[in-house]
């Protein structure tokens, strides 16, 4: 190719001298053959939308054939603002440069608007607080989320701010680090102890046939695996809860949740999951009912993140303590092991 002017954000001016490799390819093909940064669906909108030339002749079609010898000059609009408000929200932030943010979310913050939670979110709070370090995904001024928490879980995310970002991090989470570098643990507390030190769960998980709102271990769902470790125990007269370190194979709505119930080990004051628990914690010493009856939300916590810079290719790591709400738990769980001696 004898000229190939990078890409990096939406804005700039790409200019391509199509050489023998790549005549006879359709326009779209050989834009996003020629820069990855944009995904292939997003450079077919921008030549629908008359921003492609060709030997300064505008091409609106994403078939058409191109020659050896002609210039293809693309000149992508600036990003739009995006629907949602930016928001001024207090951040914990643990990391951030030009391409990427990495925040610590809290309980109760959902990521995404949506219906019911139309403000407040996490997208919100990264739109007031990147502003115009965000470059534009998809045309759009947001931020890019590659993964997410519910509401109720609480800790280590990252966004990317620009296209590129967004594309190699999206590819490490489709990968769930069983190739690359991606690397994610939880830490769950959850009833009962578990028979083994460690163990994997593989269960097809798909919607709830009785339950929309719900997940559920289904013959025809999708793959789903989770690894479990037991970090600690603690139990007294009939009654054990065990703080396990759990790590993502793939990456299903309410994975952990689902998987640790199936297995006869629900989240702790989780109340979709373990509902059937909710008596249980009646039964248990003032001093550790105290904090369950405080969560108000699963013992869920995602403490550890690692990953691949998506331009240094260092490879990050982040860690998030556990909320006061689950160290509070803790305190509580180790104190009566240590007052009975466990």
């Amino acid at each position: 190719m004898a000229e190939n002017t990078a890409l990096e954000f939406e804005g700039e001016e790409v200019e391509i001298v199509v050489d023998a490799d790549l005549a006879g390819g359709r326009l779209d093909a050989v834009l996003a053959k020629a820069h990855p940064v944009l995904s292939r669906s997003r450079l077919k909108d921008l030549i629908l939308a008359g921003v492609v030339a060709i030997d300064g002749n505008t091409v609106s079609e994403p078939k058409y054939r191109v020659t050896a010898g002609e210039t293809i000059t693309l000149v992508a609009p600036p990003p739009e603002d995006a629907d949602p408000l930016p928001q001024d929200i207090p951040l914990d932030i643990l990391y951030e440069d030009d391409q990427l943010i990495v925040v610590n979310k809290p309980v109760g913050m959902v990521v995404h608007p949506a219906p019911g939670s139309p403000d407040g979110t996490l997208v919100n709070a990264l739109l007031f607080h990147c502003g115009d370090s965000l470059q534009g995904i998809g045309g759009v001024r947001r931020p890019g989320i590659v993964h997410r928490l519910d509401r109720d879980t609480s800790g280590v995310m990252v966004a990317a701010k620009t296209e590129t970002a967004h594309k190699h991090l999206s590819e490490q989470f489709a990968d769930h680090g069983r190739t690359g570098p991606l690397h994610r643990a939880y830490i769950a507390f959850v009833w009962g102890s578990t028979e083994t030190a460690k163990g994997i769960v593989e269960a097809p998980l798909g919607r709830d046939q009785n339950n929309r709102l719900k997940q559920a271990v289904r013959k025809d769902g999708r793959e789903a695996i989770t690894h479990y470790m037991v970090e600690a125990r603690f139990g007294g007269d009939g009654w054990d809860i065990t703080r396990v370190q759990c790590q993502l194979e793939t990456g299903r709505t309410h994975q952990i949740r689902v998987h640790m119930a199936y297995i006869g080990h629900p989240l702790v004051a989780d109340t979709v999951y373990a509902s059937g628990y909710a008596t249980k914690v009646n039964k248990l010493p003032d001093d550790v009912a105290g904090p369950i009856h405080a969560l108000g939300r699963q013992a869920l916590h995602a403490a550890e993140l690692g990953f691949e810079h998506p331009v240094t290719l260092e490879e990050m790591f982040f860690e998030a303590p556990l909320p006061p709400d689950l160290e509070a738990l803790e305190e509580a769980l180790e104190d009566y092991n240590k007052a009975f001696a466990r």
